[in-house]
């Protein structure tokens, strides 16, 4: 195998490793989790992006697979715990009110 080859084929296993990191992580039900690991999967990339070493590159492809497979099994666990909507997602919650259907908020009672 060429040096291009090879070359070629391990930025093809870092890029398909990358968009399946990514892909993952948005399958997390809660957002502060499905942020975390975004923002976490861009700054491991950006951080080692410049590295050129085969033997360091083929060490950071483990250590991504590795995280993959974190992460698949910590998605199917938090499909298991769902939890309200934050007001960041955009979801309406609410009681409808008015004509133009806006969404009034209503006080819990018992708190007074």
């Amino acid at each position: 195998m060429s040096v291009a080859t090879a070359h070629s084929s391990t930025a093809f296993q870092v890029r398909s490793l990358f968009r399946s990191l990514l892909r993952q992580s948005s399958q997390f039900s809660n957002y502060n989790f499905r942020e975390y690991a975004r923002r976490k999967t861009r700054d491991s990339f950006r951080e080692s992006q410049k590295e050129s070493e085969e033997r360091r590159i083929q060490e950071l492809i483990q250590n991504g697979l590795q995280d993959l497979r974190l992460l698949k099994r910590q998605t199917i666990i938090s499909q298991f715990y769902q939890l309200d909507k934050l007001v960041v997602e955009g979801q309406k919650t609410g009681k409808q009110s008015g004509e133009q259907g806006d969404i009034v908020r209503q006080k819990d009672t018992g708190w007074d």
